[in-house]
């Protein structure tokens, strides 16, 4: 008879910390999260016409709406910026940060059925919906680019040394939304009503973001709230480094960089928390 002692390769358990986010984990399923970006990516465009020309054709018109409206009926500032430049890079920043904050909200809600067949690291899923958003994110970046360019050869803009920092700045963008989208995504679980909610929050958030204006045209009370608004210290960045106008400057965004990881912290806790026990209120 042999006696020789069972050696377990795996052990799945429910028993963790609240704050581990089991990047380790992550890290050995990366194959699937290829296989996840791959999927969403290929769906997004399956049985379309135009394919990925989709993804030049939204930020372009929605650049001409802006100029018309809020350029030219609105007056609204651009501190001097080029208007296409101006609206192209709040676009650019805003559709990818958006994208990924309902992407991830809607995480339990849309793959309870692959959750409850098979074991994975839940937190695949929201990081898979992050790094296909940022393949979109790439192509629109490509397009602001080339205006870019064309309006530097002109002399119409002044960037600076703060480019080196927007790798920081997506990533921080991305953190962001994922730490909003798994507290969102915990707590639709529970109340689907807040799906809505936040389809309309996010229209009302981008108001109160400098997307379609400069911080510096912002007074009083409304200057102050824009200072506490984690994305007002990414979007000021960004448009100072690549258009060379706005009103950064380096405490805004320590301050973002501070509020994005709290936030984090927070998303990673309930996430933690509720994918415990979701399938049974899914």
């Amino acid at each position: 008879m042999n006696n020789t002692e069972q050696q377990w390769t795996e052990t799945i358990e429910s028993k963790h910390s609240l704050f581990d986010l089991n990047l380790k984990e992550v890290w050995r399923y990366k194959d699937l999260v290829y296989m996840f970006v791959k999927r969403d990516f290929v769906s997004s465009f399956k049985q379309t016409i135009l394919g990925p020309i989709w993804f030049f054709i939204n930020p372009i018109f929605t650049t001409i709406v802006y100029i018309v409206v809020f350029g030219n009926i609105a007056k609204l500032s651009t501190d001097g910026a080029p208007k296409i430049l101006f609206y192209l890079a709040g676009i650019t920043l805003w559709n990818y940060f958006s994208s990924c904050l309902i992407g991830t909200s809607n995480v339990f809600t849309n793959n309870a059925g692959i959750f409850g067949k098979v074991y994975f690291p839940r937190l695949i899923m929201p990081i898979s919906i992050v790094l296909s958003n940022l393949m979109r994110f790439g192509v629109q970046m490509g397009l602001f680019l080339i205006a870019f360019f064309y309006y530097l050869f002109k002399g119409e803009v002044q960037p600076n040394w703060w480019i080196l920092a927007t790798p920081l700045l997506i990533v921080l963008m991305a953190v962001f939304a994922l730490g909003m989208g798994m507290i969102f995504s915990s707590l639709t679980t529970k109340y689907r009503d807040l799906q809505m909610l936040l389809t309309f929050g996010i229209s009302l958030y981008m108001y109160a973001t400098p997307v379609i204006y400069p911080a510096s045209s912002l007074k009083g009370i409304f200057k102050t709230i824009a200072f506490y608004n984690p994305l007002t210290g990414i979007f000021e960045c960004f448009k100072y480094a690549w258009l060379g106008v706005g009103d950064f400057n380096a405490p805004m965004l320590m301050i973002s960089t501070i509020l994005i990881f709290v936030i984090l912290v927070i998303g990673t806790v309930t996430f933690n928390k509720v994918e415990k026990g979701f399938m049974d209120t899914v």
